[in-house]
């Protein structure tokens, strides 16, 4: 049962409240309920729109898309999810955080106008993304698919641009347990006759066949466009476009070249109707920021903060965190969904952490810390009988050039632990994500690292805690 509807001055969280116990799933796919209700809006959506989707990489390559965009002059929106502290982080306005006011507007409006049709907590959020882009009047709106593509929410919008970052298996109750499966989920979000970036060094056939069924301008890594780099800077070379000389993505990773050239694929591609000066690239790539993807905080121990919950993120994780530098140990806090691959996950990270905190998330979706700690003590015994390091992404391994890793600035060091031990790791559960980040921190030395990592549940609460801290 739905809670009752709230009034126009009652306050967002009270709102977010509503829109939880309005459907009767938190998840559930389609496109005839928007469609319906963003018909009974009238929604025209007057502006440049792209639309980003993929398994990982989504978020790096709309804050640097955002961050050129504005550098460019262009008034942009930028609508992404989830959110690590508070929801605001989801619409951003010319950079900004959407405000409370401006946000219970629009929801105000959808509930005045949907009548009957539910809307799922996704799908509302998603309209008053979009409504509040076209009562600003942007100029381009930066738009990240939430799960899939072809019945994700964000798939309403006709893009004049689509970027597929990476394909790899994650989401198999909703998209399939195969690349080819999921590959044909997320190449829906292309159209015909308009750009299709994929930024996936290995595409599946299901992307290019979609593009082709449909007359997509498809635009192939490797292909199509491409980068270069050492270890003072980079270039991007695309269809008829180079952009050489380029400072290094202020965004950590060993994977963020492969981000930001299909940030620039797109530019190019719509160089018709968004003018990038060189200089705007360059700001761009050095102010876009995201917190919580591979985020690094200042002093001791050193604290590494990534939402990376599937495998594939896991594993680029795990050769970042060997070209940091030599640290005695590495503490892990971990919490993870119960619908994630968790031997996976703890797999790719298993010889780089001597000690585990495993954090136990709210939710139907949220695994326990007792239950976390035994999957990780299975998976790091399993992990002791092949003890040779995990390689990198398949992204890392097909594209990066020479001397390239987490931190590819000059004077970082690369460095690959030894295996640890099984009988050495320790593993103990909490309660919850803070919880256990305390007793990290009272067990590292200040010459140790203490990683948070496995969902936005658990780095949220932490970077909140830090923030008040």
């Amino acid at each position: 049962m739905s809670l009752p509807v709230p009034s126009p001055t009652a306050t967002l969280q009270a709102w977010l409240s509503y829109l939880e116990s309005l459907h009767r799933s938190a998840i559930d796919l389609g496109l005839e309920r928007i469609r319906a209700v963003s018909a009974k809006l009238n929604l025209t959506l007057p502006f440049v729109k792209i639309t980003v989707g993929g398994t990982n990489g989504k978020g790096s390559t709309c804050a640097m898309l955002e961050a050129i965009l504005l550098a460019s002059g262009y008034k942009t929106g930028t609508y992404t999810s989830p959110h690590l502290i508070d929801f605001n982080e989801r619409i951003r306005v010319n950079g900004e955080f959407a405000s409370d006011a401006q946000i219970i507007a629009q929801f105000h409006r959808i509930e005045q106008t949907r009548g009957d049709i539910t809307l799922s907590y996704f799908e509302y959020t998603t309209l008053a993304g979009l409504m509040l882009f076209e009562q600003e009047k942007m100029d381009v709106a930066v738009l990240e698919v939430g799960l899939g593509g072809r019945l994700d929410a964000v798939n309403l919008v006709d893009a004049d641009c689509a970027i597929i970052t990476s394909v790899d298996i994650d989401h198999t109750d909703y998209l399939g347990d195969t690349r080819e499966k999921i590959g044909f989920e997320k190449a829906h979000i292309f159209r015909p006759g308009r750009p299709a970036i994929c930024a996936d060094p290995v595409p599946p056939q299901s992307i290019i066949d979609h593009a082709a069924r449909i007359q997509a301008d498809l635009w192939l890594f490797g292909k199509d466009f491409n980068y270069s780099g050492d270890r003072q800077q980079w270039a991007y070379g695309g269809r008829g476009q180079r952009r050489s000389g380029l400072a290094y993505p202020a965004l950590r990773g060993a994977n963020q070249l492969l981000n930001a050239a299909a940030a620039l694929a797109a530019l190019e591609a719509l160089r018709p109707t968004l003018v990038v000066p060189q200089q705007a690239v360059r700001i761009g790539l050095s102010q876009a920021a995201l917190p919580g993807r591979l985020q690094i905080l200042p002093g001791t121990p050193t604290i590494i903060l990534d939402v990376a919950h599937n495998p594939h993120a896991a594993a680029a994780l795990g050769q970042n965190l060997d070209n940091m530098g030599y640290f005695p140990h590495t503490h892990a806090v971990l919490g993870m969904l119960n619908d994630k691959d968790i031997a996976g996950v703890v797999a790719k990270l298993a010889h780089r952490v001597d000690r585990w905190y495993c954090a136990s998330l709210p939710g139907p979706r949220g695994t326990s810390g007792e239950a976390l700690a035994a999957a990780v003590r299975q998976a790091v015994a399993a992990s002791s009988s092949t003890p040779s390091m995990e390689e990198g992404s398949r992204e890392v391994k097909r594209v990066q050039p020479a001397g390239q890793g987490a931190d590819s600035r000059p004077g970082v060091r690369a460095h690959a632990p030894a295996p640890v031990a099984t009988g050495s790791v320790s593993v103990s559960s909490f309660d919850n994500p803070v919880q256990a980040f305390a007793e990290a921190r009272k067990q590292a030395s200040d010459s140790d690292r203490i990683l948070v990592f496995g969902s936005f549940a658990t780095v949220g609460p932490v970077l909140g805690e830090l923030g008040r801290g």
